[in-house]
C-alpha cells in the first residue's frame, strides 16, 4: 500500500515541520511493510509569503547581527527537510499528485483547513480533485474560520473523506456540521513520536522564550532580572532578541527540540511551544494574545487539565516556588490515553 501525507510541510516554521515529520514517523512504523511518505506538494504562494517574511527587520528586538542569523532561516529548514523528511517528487498540482497514485492520502495537521488564511488556503487540502481509495484527514486545523463562512466546494470536499479527526473545538465543530458526525478527537502528531536528541550548546541554566507576542515589558523585564539574579542564561528558541543571553534563531527543527528539552523554564504564545514544553515535561506558562492561539491552546490545556497555565496581568516570576507546579504524572495519564486512541484512529482509517 502506498501511503502520502499533505499537509504544510515546506513552510519554514519549527511547528510544521515537526507535526509532519512525526505523523510520517508514526504512521511508518504503524505500517512498516507499507510505502509511506510525505507529498511534496508545494503552494508556491504560500512559500514565498513565509520566505520572506524571515527578512523583515524588527528594530525594536532585533541588532543586525540577530537579523543576519535569522536570514539564515530558511536555507536550514530546506536542507533540514531534504534530510530528514521522506518526501515524494515536486508537486505544483492536484494532477501531479494523482499521478503518484496513492493508496490512501492523509491531509493534516496544522491549519491546512484555515480557508480564510488567504495566503495558505488551498483546494487540494480539502480533498478537492484528488483521486485515491482513501481521503483521511488527521488533526486539521481551521484556526479561526467558521461553518457559515465556508465556501460550498469546501463542503462538498470534506464530505468525500472516509475517516475525520481533529485536534482543536472549532474544527470538531465545523467537521460535526459538514458531515452530520462527531470527528474523533485526537492529539497533534508531534504526541505520537519521540524525536532525535541533538546537542546544542548552551553554558549554565536557561530560561526559554518562544513566541510571547506582546508579553508586557513590566513581566519581561522581571524575568530578565530574576535571570540575571540567579545567574542564568536567557534564550529564544528560533526567535531573535538582543536582550537574550546570546543568539540561538537559526537552529535546525531537531536542535529546537533539544532547547525546550534543556530549559529550566519556558514562556510561549504559541500552541507548538505548548506541546514542546509538554512533551519535554518542562514547567512553562503561556501567553495569549492571537484569538486562534487562545482557542488552540486553551482547548490543550483544557483537555490536559492544567489551564493555570496561562499567565495572569498580575504575573510575578519566581523559579523557586514555580519549580513542580506541574504535576507530570498526572498529564502523562492522559496523554498515554489519548495517543493509544490517536494511533487506532489512524490504524482504523488506513486498514478498514
Amino acid at each position: 500500500m502506498k501511503i502520502g501525507i499533505l499537509t504544510h510541510h515546506y513552510i519554514n516554521n519549527y511547528g510544521a515541520f515537526l507535526q509532519a515529520w512525526a505523523l510520517c514517523d508514526a504512521i511508518q512504523t504503524m505500517c512498516p511493510n507499507d510505502e509511506v511518505e510525505i507529498i511534496d506538494y508545494v503552494n508556491l504562494k504560500h512559500k514565498v509569503i513565509n520566505t520572506f517574511g524571515w527578512f523583515r527587520f524588527y528594530k525594536d528586538r532585533e541588532n543586525l547581527k540577530c537579523w543576519r542569523e535569522k536570514i539564515k532561516l530558511p536555507k536550514t529548514f530546506s536542507r533540514a527537510r531534504q534530510k530528514e523528511m521522506k518526501l515524494s517528487r515536486r508537486c505544483h498540482k492536484v494532477e501531479q499528485v494523482n499521478k503518484l497514485e496513492y493508496d490512501v492520502i492523509i491531509i493534516g495537521s496544522d491549519e491546512v483547513w484555515n480557508f480564510k488564511d488567504s495566503k495558505a488556503y488551498d483546494p487540494i487540502k480539502f480533498g478537492i480533485g484528488l483521486k485515491c481509495k482513501k481521503l483521511i484527514a488527521y488533526a486539521p486545523s481551521v484556526g479561526q474560520a467558521t461553518f457559515k463562512e465556508m465556501p460550498k466546494c469546501i463542503e462538498e470536499g470534506i464530505k468525500k473523506f472516509s475517516a475525520i479527526s481533529a485536534r482543536d473545538d472549532l474544527s470538531f465543530e465545523l467537521v460535526e456540521k459538514v458531515a452530520g458526525k462527531s470527528a474523533i478527537r485526537v492529539l497533534d502528531p508531534t504526541f505520537l513520536s519521540k524525536f532525535p536528541m541533538k546537542k546544542i550548546k548552551v553554558n549554565k541554566p536557561y530560561i526559554l522564550f518562544y513566541y510571547c507576542d506582546k508579553l508586557p515589558k513590566r513581566i519581561k523585564e522581571q524575568i530578565l532580572k530574576y535571570a540575571k539574579e540567579n545567574q542564568m542564561a536567557v534564550y529564544g528558541a528560533g526567535e531573535c532578541d538582543k536582550q537574550y543571553t546570546n543568539i540561538t534563531v537559526n537552529l535546525t527543527p531537531f536542535e529546537w527540540v533539544g532547547m525546550f528539552r534543556n530549559a529550566r523554564f519556558v514562556f510561549t504564545g504559541t500552541f507548538h511551544g505548548t506541546v514542546f514544553s509538554i512533551l519535554n515535561k518542562r514547567q512553562f506558562k503561556v501567553y495569549l494574545t492571537n484569538e486562534s492561539r487562545i482557542k488552540k491552546v486553551g482547548a490543550l490545556l483544557r483537555e490536559l487539565k492544567i489551564e493555570n497555565r496561562i499567565m495572569e496581568s498580575e504575573f510575578k516570576f519566581d523559579l523557586q516556588k514555580m519549580g513542580n507546579e506541574i504535576n507530570y504524572e498526572k498529564v502523562y495519564n492522559i496523554i498515554d490515553k489519548k495517543k493509544r486512541e490517536s494511533l487506532q484512529f489512524l490504524e482504523d482509517a488506513i486498514r478498514r
